[in-house]
């Protein structure tokens, strides 16, 4: 099986469907449980994506890679809907194997593109500063650390916020 890649065009980039949930659930845990721990604000919106995120009009991407009949879901990223045209980037997880690959950039810079196409007003994220290849990859897709655009944060481990400032 030949190893997806930005570079090969071996995976393709896919909307949500009830058949992948599993795999955004997998995806994400693994990630976390690698780095951080799983906190019950993952939990709750793992277990329940339809509610935390697509109900109030995000959106979630998967890049899938193999043949028709035998995808497999290798990387995820949510666009999770705060209301007023704000929106969060967030729950973006790439196979571990995988990683390095382009396949992480693939999945940013079309949630980036669906953010610009549902018209949003501001795009924010997350982070931790333990992940530096993720903070790399953010800034260069434009993302701006700022101070934190709201009080508080879902996330214990959140000690970076990022505002995406469009290309002028």
């Amino acid at each position: 099986m030949a190893t997806p890649s930005a570079s090969s065009n071996a995976f393709r980039i896919v909307g949500f469907e009830p058949r992948w949930r599993e795999d955004f659930a997998r995806l994400n845990l693994e990630w976390l449980r690698r780095w951080f721990v799983v906190e019950p604000f993952d939990e709750e919106v793992l277990g329940n994506p339809e509610r935390h995120i697509l109900a109030d009009g995000g959106r979630i991407l998967f890049a899938l890679h193999g043949e028709r009949d035998r995808m497999r879901a290798v990387g995820t990223v949510a666009l999770r809907h705060d209301g007023d045209g704000v929106y969060e980037l967030t729950k973006m997880a790439v196979e571990p194997g995988l990683r390095g690959g382009g396949i992480g950039r693939a999945l940013l810079l079309a949630a980036i593109e669906l953010y610009q196409q549902l018209q949003g007003r501001e795009l924010y994220l997350e982070s931790s500063s333990v992940l530096e290849p993720a903070l790399r990859l953010y800034e260069s897709a434009g993302f701006v650390h700022h101070p934190a655009p709201r009080p508080g944060s879902h996330y214990d481990r959140a000690d970076v916020h990022m505002v995406w400032e469009p290309p002028r």
